[in-house]
Order: C-alpha cells, then sequence, then structure tokens
C-alpha cells in the first residue's frame, strides 16, 4: 500500500497555487484534475508517494515556468524532480517564445521526437507517471471523439494537428509497451481507439519529417 504523508498534501497545495489560472484545453475544468487524475494513476498502479507526487507536478516547470525546476527539487527532493524533468519537454517560457504557427509546429516536433528519445531508455519509476498522463490525456481525447459536438475537432486543440498526435500517441504507447510499463496495455488499447474513432487505421511512429 501507498502510504502517503504530509508532503503528498503540500504537493497538491503547490499545484493548486501554480496551476490555479489553468484549465484544460477546450474547456473551463480547473487543470488541477488532470493532475489529481494523473496522481490517481500513478497510486492505482502501485505507484510510490514520490511517484504519485511526481505525477501531480509533472507539468509545472512546462506549464508554469523555469522557476518550478529549482523549487521542486527543494521542496520534494531529488527523486520526485528527476521524474519531473524527465517528464517535461519544454519550458513555459521557451513554448512562449515562437510567434508563427509554422515555428511552433517546429517546435512541437522537436520537442516531441526528443522526448520520445529520452523516454526509451528513461528509468522505470519514470515510464509509470509518463505513462498515467498519457493515458488520462488519451482518455479525454477518445471522450472528445465521441463526443458528436465536438469530434475530430478535438486535434484544432493540439499543435501537432491530427496526424501529429495520433502519431505521437502511438510512439509513447510503443514504447511503453516495449518497456512493460505496467499501464501500457491501457494506453495501447486507448490509443488504438483514438485512431479508429480519428478513422485512422493504421498506425504510425512520429518522424522528423511531421
Amino acid at each position: 500500500m501507498t502510504v502517503l504523508t504530509k508532503q503528498f498534501s503540500d504537493a497538491v497545495d503547490y499545484v493548486r497555487i501554480a496551476h490555479a489560472a489553468q484549465t484544460r484545453k477546450g474547456s473551463d475544468i480547473p487543470y488541477i484534475y488532470h493532475l489529481l487524475a494523473v496522481c490517481s494513476l500513478v497510486i492505482e498502479n502501485g505507484g510510490s508517494q514520490d511517484q504519485a507526487i511526481a505525477g501531480l507536478l509533472h507539468d509545472v516547470i512546462e506549464d508554469c515556468g523555469e522557476v518550478h525546476r529549482a523549487m521542486v527539487r527543494a521542496q520534494f527532493g531529488a527523486a520526485v524532480a528527476d521524474i519531473v524533468e524527465d517528464c517535461t519537454d519544454g519550458t513555459a517560457e521557451s513554448k512562449a517564445s515562437h510567434d508563427s504557427p509554422e515555428a511552433r509546429r517546429r517546435d512541437w516536433t522537436q520537442r516531441k521526437l526528443t522526448y520520445l528519445a529520452h523516454l526509451a531508455d528513461a528509468p522505470d519509476a519514470t515510464l509509470l507517471v509518463s505513462g498515467c498522463d498519457k493515458l488520462h490525456n488519451a482518455q479525454a481525447i477518445v471522450a472528445d471523439l465521441k463526443n458528436p459536438l465536438v469530434g475530430t475537432k478535438v486535434f484544432d486543440r493540439f499543435t501537432g494537428g491530427r496526424d501529429g498526435t495520433l502519431r505521437y500517441y502511438h510512439s509513447i504507447a510503443a514504447i511503453l509497451v516495449k518497456r512493460k510499463v505496467r499501464v501500457a496495455p491501457k494506453l495501447d488499447a486507448v490509443v488504438a481507439r483514438m485512431h479508429a474513432l480519428a478513422g485512422e487505421s493504421s498506425r504510425e511512429n512520429l518522424v522528423a519529417s511531421e
């Protein structure tokens, strides 16, 4: 059983404050909903307290800024900070520096390719957190694809568009299946459903030409 201490409660407060102004893409749902969901999946799949805390904090550098890098390490320790670093493929500052759709798309592709290469050799502790993050995101995409009011327009929210998003999630699932991560079968099934609902029968990896 995963024992949760005051440090876990502190992490909930940390992300509640850090992400206070943010919502999920295409909705008014507070962003902390996603962080709590990822954390819950980590615990459900046997993660430690450090992994659960990293699940809460996994987007804080990417979405809230570089300043959180040192703060997370100081407040929550090296084990948590290392997982958060591994789950980060950019910073709020770096993503904001691109001022055209073409530049954002090129940056997105390079960041995702770098993340995939890193994930292939990442520690097991990181893979569970990353897998839970991608599983919750993929489940949300599938739910929108099934919603007649949204459908394939869900991909308009993502820099990678329909094809880039599909290929990225397929690539993530393939790595986690290969590494035998506990959540990999669930993620692979959800990604297959995502492709089917998007009208794409084949599944391809994200490649540099994207």
